[in-house]
């Protein structure tokens, strides 16, 4: 068995911080897989820095960062004579730095989420998407139900999930809704995710005359009962490297409609898993949500499919396993 390591030095709740939750389980199952850091949940098995370093010195271990500060610690460790051997998850498709891509090269193995985040990092990487906990995420036995226990209002939700900023769209969803929701007193809209600052003051200001149908419901570090809930998920994202919002959403029975990122077509198939608009088309948006919150039944039927779908392809087990092909072969070099 191999040593596995996640590092995890960042204070926000994030998807990196969900996808180390969900892969670290299912990597144990096959080797020891431990986490060293903050701002996890306490259930993840843990090692010291001390048992880390005696260790180093002794056997193989990979070291598997998803942010720079993470790979800087590795390749510090590494430094010191550990016998590690340094694996860096790229997850987004902005354009690296040079201190990135720097950083980058002195890793032994890279992963990127998608096609087109190995082309933009433009350094050899083993492709490997994300998976999720099913067990984790899954549809409500009772959608009704869950959104009620919410307590936003209306019978039906419909929102984005994500930090509240320009690039990830929210002023798209709130202006399409905006002639919507007087025809429509059974929904009720709310953004989820952390807003301060410049961005709060922005979709404040958007909200004006409508505050009571679009809700700020903050950052929620418990994410699963807002899937359970909501009827729609809309993910308007202008850019984006993977996000696991898609695939979360799918999982818990939501009917997705999002922007059409470069990767969303090998995942969403369009009228049956969910729908896809031109980023930044708000009356393409507005359309499908008129359609679509007009049917309610139509979009919990796709949200159904798309439950299937995920459950079919998307679990965490598929990751663990490419990822612990890649570990195992780093190893025996």
């Amino acid at each position: 068995m191999t040593l596995i390591v996640h590092p995890h030095f960042h204070k926000r709740y994030t998807g990196v911080t969900r996808h180390v939750e969900s892969v670290v389980p299912a990597l144990a199952q096959g080797d020891e897989t431990r986490v060293i850091g903050s701002g996890l949940t306490e259930a993840l098995p843990r090692i010291t820095w001390g048992e880390l370093i005696r260790r180093s010195h002794q056997e193989p271990i990979v070291w598997h960062a998803h942010r720079n500060n993470e790979l800087l610690a590795g390749m510090l460790l590494k430094a010191l004579g550990g016998r590690v051997q340094l694996v860096f998850t790229r997850h987004t498709s902005v354009a690296p730095t040079r201190f990135t891509r720097w950083l980058a090269r002195g890793a032994d193995a890279l992963v990127s989420l998608t096609k087109q985040i190995s082309d933009v990092i433009a350094l050899p990487s083993t492709v490997i998407s994300h998976g999720i906990d099913l067990e984790r995420f899954q549809p409500p036995e009772d959608r009704d139900a869950a959104w009620a226990r919410l307590q936003q209002g209306g019978r039906y939700g419909i929102g984005v999930i994500g930090r509240i900023r320009q690039e990830k769209g929210q002023g798209d969803f709130i202006e399409a809704l905006r002639p919507l929701l007087p025809r429509r007193p059974d929904w009720q809209a709310v953004l989820v995710g952390l807003a301060k600052g410049p961005d709060l003051s922005w979709v404040n200001g958007l909200r004006q005359g409508i505050e009571d149908r679009v809700r700020l419901a903050g950052e929620q570090s418990t994410i699963e009962p807002w899937y359970q809930g909501l009827s729609i998920l809309v993910h308007p994202s202008y850019a984006e490297g993977y996000s696991l919002v898609h695939v979360e959403a799918m999982a818990s029975g939501c009917c997705v409609v999002a922007s059409k990122l470069p990767y969303l077509d090998t995942l969403i198939e369009h009228g049956r898993t969910g729908f896809f608009f031109e980023p930044g088309d708000v009356k393409g948006l507005r359309d499908l949500l008129d359609e679509l919150t007009r049917e309610p039944e139509r979009a919990r039927q796709v949200g159904r499919n798309a439950a299937e779908e995920a459950r079919s392809r998307c679990g965490v087990e598929h990751e663990a396993r490419a990822l612990r092909d890649l570990y195992h072969s780093l190893v025996k070099r």
